[in-house]
């Protein structure tokens, strides 16, 4: 089975400054006015170091739940996935991204692209959920 390479930052990583209003979408605001603390990004996205890693999101597939290419999925491996979740799965070997349903006593893995269909498993098919993803990184600028 393949496997995840470890990419979070170690505790004690740098803190960035915390902006105490949020930022409006719409009209703007003098952000310097609002400035709280610093902000640890380790600290808010991982509630438990050791049953977390990240991994980078490869394809379009949940592009409508906000999770895009080249996105850095934040996985804890000790949460017991519930009927929606976003997990990151294995079936037949093969790594994927996408929301747990279980239909009449059936998985089903739904993409969030009406591009594709959802993953109803078969008989003989293997699923194994790695973890449930717990939040998203994003690089706008490269």
């Amino acid at each position: 089975m393949p496997s995840i390479p470890y990419l979070i930052p170690r505790p004690g990583g740098q803190a960035l400054p915390l902006v105490l209003s949020p930022v409006r979408a719409g009209f703007p605001s003098p952000a310097d006015d609002y400035l709280d603390d610093n902000i640890n990004l380790h600290e808010y996205l991982v509630e438990d170091p050791p049953a977390t890693f990240i991994v980078r999101v490869r394809g379009d597939s949940m592009i409508g739940a906000g999770i895009a290419n080249g996105d850095l999925l934040v996985v804890d491996k000790g949460l017991a996935p519930v009927d929606g979740d976003i997990v990151v799965a294995v079936i037949d070997g093969e790594f994927t991204v996408k929301r747990l349903y279980r239909r009449a006593g059936a998985c089903v893995l739904a993409p969030e692209n009406p591009a594709y269909n959802p993953i109803s498993l078969q008989p003989g098919q293997e699923l194994l959920v790695w973890g449930v993803v717990t939040g998203a990184v994003k690089k706008f600028r490269r």
